[in-house]
């Protein structure tokens, strides 16, 4: 029996402390490790050395500052994780092993809105096909994060509100997908989980507050309050894109009018330059053609920028984050 403030306890709580940065970081050097943890560097050596010869991680030479040094990364023999990406107009899926390398990516076309039980049959079917691709045997696969463009009731699964996902209101994508490929899924809204990445490992690191604004087909924001995702009752907090700028504008699908959302979203500006562009325009031309000096195109992103501004200075005087970073199309 291991009794609480035992060697053997404290030793696997000094274990499990060492994985666990590794783990969140990727790689790390010894030094690293130790002034993240607050263990000695002796210890760290000793843990290394055992975590080494057990399998866990792969220890390979470096530099840090010029001199020599050794990264520290979890071992590929260790697992594999899969990210979903479900868009309102796309559908992507990574495989990465536990040291952050992806190892097989695609992306595809595919109507979210219209379908939750068509989403489901494509990701599991390029889940499937990417496992295969990357050469490794589905058993090696521990885990999959999903991402949803929608709010996600973080204590029943359930995907709400009617207006976002109108296909998938009632759904349980977590359960839905674990019953199809066998292990572990944890899903949450796509503007949440770009705010955990950006808290990890992007613009975010070393804050504790920031808010996430994704502006793509919707716009919604992720936040990070004392350093964890803040989701609210039913996943609904950080619906920036449901501000009301102009209670007499546009019409939007949550069934008010003027949201940032009717002012900044694709799906509401592309529209507007479709008549010039051709039905076939996308934001990544649009931002092309701004640069390249578009008039037209240009206009219409700084009025975009001006509008998510005034959301933003709202979100801000209410919040007050460290950080705000904008992400999407």
């Amino acid at each position: 029996m291991q009794t609480p403030g035992s060697q053997t306890s404290l030793h696997r709580a000094n274990l499990e402390r060492v994985v666990r940065a590794v783990r969140m970081a990727g790689s790390l050097t010894q030094a690293e490790i130790a002034r993240g943890t607050g263990l000695s560097a002796a210890t760290v050596s000793n843990i290394v050395r055992e975590l080494k010869e057990s399998g866990t991680v792969e220890v390979t030479p470096t530099s840090a500052g010029g001199r020599r040094a050794r990264s520290i990364s979890l071992s590929a023999a260790a697992g594999m994780v899969v990210g979903v990406d479900f868009g309102h107009t796309h559908l992507r899926v990574a495989v990465a092993d536990l040291a952050h390398r992806v190892v097989a990516e695609d992306c595809e076309p595919l109507d979210v809105d219209a379908s939750a039980r068509e989403g489901f049959d494509r990701a599991e079917k390029l889940v499937d096909r990417l496992i295969a691709q990357s050469g490794i045997g589905p058993e090696k696969v521990i885990g999959v994060g999903l991402g949803v463009p929608g709010p996600i009731d973080a204590e029943s699964g359930v995907l709400g509100s009617t207006s976002m996902l109108p296909g998938w209101t009632g759904t349980n994508p977590s359960e839905e997908m674990a019953g199809r490929l066998g292990v572990p899924v944890h899903v949450d809204n796509d503007a949440n989980l770009g705010a955990l990445g950006e808290l990890v490992w992007g613009g975010g690191r070393g804050v504790r507050d920031l808010a996430y604004v994704k502006v793509a087909a919707g716009v919604g924001a992720g936040l990070v309050i004392g350093g964890r995702v803040f989701r609210g009752p039913g996943g609904t907090a950080g619906e920036i894109g449901h501000i009301t700028l102009d209670e007499s504008g546009p019409v939007c699908r949550c069934g008010n009018r003027g949201c940032l959302e009717t002012f900044a979203a694709a799906r509401y500006v592309l529209p507007l330059l479709r008549t010039v562009h051709g039905p076939d325009l996308t934001m990544e031309r649009v931002t092309r053609l701004a640069r390249e000096g578009d008039p037209g195109c240009r206009r219409v992103i700084a009025d975009v920028g001006r509008h998510i501004g005034s959301a933003v200075a709202s979100l801000c005087n209410l919040l007050n984050p460290s950080r705000v970073l904008l992400g999407g199309d």
